[in-house]
């Protein structure tokens, strides 16, 4: 999943960075408005994690010009404004969730995922296709009873395949939900994830369909 990561705070942005990324997410961090509304217009969003007092103006701006042009993408406040006010505002103008600062990086790990169940439109975390058993909440994998081990990257993949099982992923997708800004991208990463996951999970659980991407067999 890519997520922009808007936060000025450079020890909390790094903490942020990291947490999300150890996880298999790929992350653009900015650190100004002007910044961020210049990723969000360029790139496809799964998510933003929005601070609220930026250098150059509100991260309220930020929201309110998402919603007023259409995008739908998930958002989660993180502020250290912690009056019902200012949860009033952020949720009236769009936001999706709202996290006060100082906030446990679990914790917020447990929000995006529900955050994103809810767009996904699927709020059961188990996904059972076939002798495969995916725990979103546990983040993990069962083939016929048996627990296997996913990497960061791997779960990544299978993250975006299982939203919606049978439905066609384009490998460009899969590669920005696995890369940011200024990432060095292998020319055959995609594959070379997708193989992995085909020997942990069964070869005919992911098809490939030449040329166009892959999809998780319902």
């Amino acid at each position: 999943m890519r997520i922009l990561l808007v936060e000025d705070e450079l020890g909390l942005g790094e903490a942020v960075q990291e947490h999300a990324a150890s996880a298999g997410h790929a992350v653009d961090w900015m650190k100004t408005l002007e910044e961020a509304e210049h990723a969000a217009q360029s790139i496809a969003y799964h998510l933003v994690l929005l601070d609220l007092a930026l250098p150059d103006g509100s991260g309220l701006d930020l929201l309110r010009g998402l919603r007023g042009r259409g995008d739908k993408v998930p958002v989660i406040i993180l502020t250290a404004r912690d009056r019902i006010s200012d949860r009033i505002a952020g949720l009236n103008a769009g936001a999706d969730d709202y996290l006060v600062k100082p906030f446990d990086l679990d914790e917020l790990s447990a929000r995006i995922l529900a955050v994103t169940r809810r767009y996904a439109g699927d709020p059961n975390p188990v996904l059972r296709l076939g002798d495969l058993e995916i725990d979103q909440t546990a983040r993990s994998v069962s083939v016929a009873g048996v627990q296997t081990e996913l990497t960061a990257r791997e779960w990544a993949v299978l993250e975006l395949l299982m939203r919606r099982p049978g439905a066609l992923v384009s490998k460009d997708r899969i590669e920005d939900a696995l890369y940011a800004f200024g990432a060095e991208i292998e020319s055959n990463a995609v594959e070379v994830y997708v193989s992995r996951l085909r020997k942990k999970l069964g070869r005919e659980a992911i098809h490939t369909v030449r040329g166009l991407g892959y999809r998780l067999e319902p």
